[in-house]
């Protein structure tokens, strides 16, 4: 006998565990999740991101293009890249800014990768959502908007649907379904890039944005109540 038919006969002769069940994950969560109404998630999940130097704006369904061009303006952006047939990129071309140029992400990386790392100032992407629990923005790369429009651009900016923001990461798997569908690369963003070094020099920037902007929407009529 072959010492690889040994091995295998140790193996099959082995005896065979229980199965051991596995945990209520969803019980454990739902035993544990906070009970809060969606502006205190959403108020959780600003001072989360806050905290690590992410800038927050309220936006509306209606306002929310004037607010992006006027915080490129104050920090003196050239360049915006955006997606590919995205709802939120056909609005904001549709405003035709002329101190802000935009640029389609419509071409494969190896034929602009010099202007898309050395000439584009910031990127714009749409967060699939927020999580309160842990102050993360989940971003699904697709081929409308690829990954590396989050990590290339110095300014990041994300736009956040207020009503997508769920209470911790098992509410959003759940909800959103995501052993459906996960992409390639499923991205949980908490800030802008940073990093330190042996003398715990905190930098911004490093390996990926040094800004991250976002921009949490409201819908008009539940932003207009609010402020009344």
């Amino acid at each position: 006998m072959s010492a690889r038919d040994k091995i295998l006969g140790r193996l099959r002769a082995a005896p065979v565990s229980a199965p051991v069940d596995l945990p209520d994950v969803a019980g454990w969560y739902t035993a544990h999740r906070r009970s809060e109404d969606p502006a205190l998630r959403c108020a959780r999940l600003r001072a989360a991101l806050e905290a690590v130097h992410t800038e927050v704006h309220d936006v509306t369904t209606v306002d929310w293009v004037d607010t992006l061009l006027r915080i490129a303006a104050a920090k003196g952006l050239r360049h915006l890249l955006i997606g590919t047939n995205t709802s939120h990129g056909t609005e904001l071309e549709a405003r035709r800014p002329e101190a802000l140029e935009l640029i389609r992400y419509a071409e494969p990386i190896s034929t602009w990768r010099d202007r898309l790392f050395d000439g584009v100032d910031a990127s714009l992407t749409l967060a699939r959502s927020g999580i309160a629990e842990t102050g993360s923005l989940v971003l699904w790369p697709s081929p409308s908007e690829p990954r590396l429009m989050s990590l290339v651009p110095s300014v990041h900016f994300m736009l956040l649907d207020a009503d997508r923001i769920h209470a911790d990461l098992n509410a959003a798997m759940t909800a959103e379904a995501w052993s459906g569908a996960l992409p390639t690369n499923a991205l949980l963003i908490c800030g802008p890039s940073k990093t330190a070094d042996i003398q715990q020099t905190l930098a911004y920037g490093a390996h990926g944005p040094r800004e991250l902007v976002v921009l949490l929407r409201h819908a008009a009529t539940a932003q207009q109540g609010a402020a009344s």
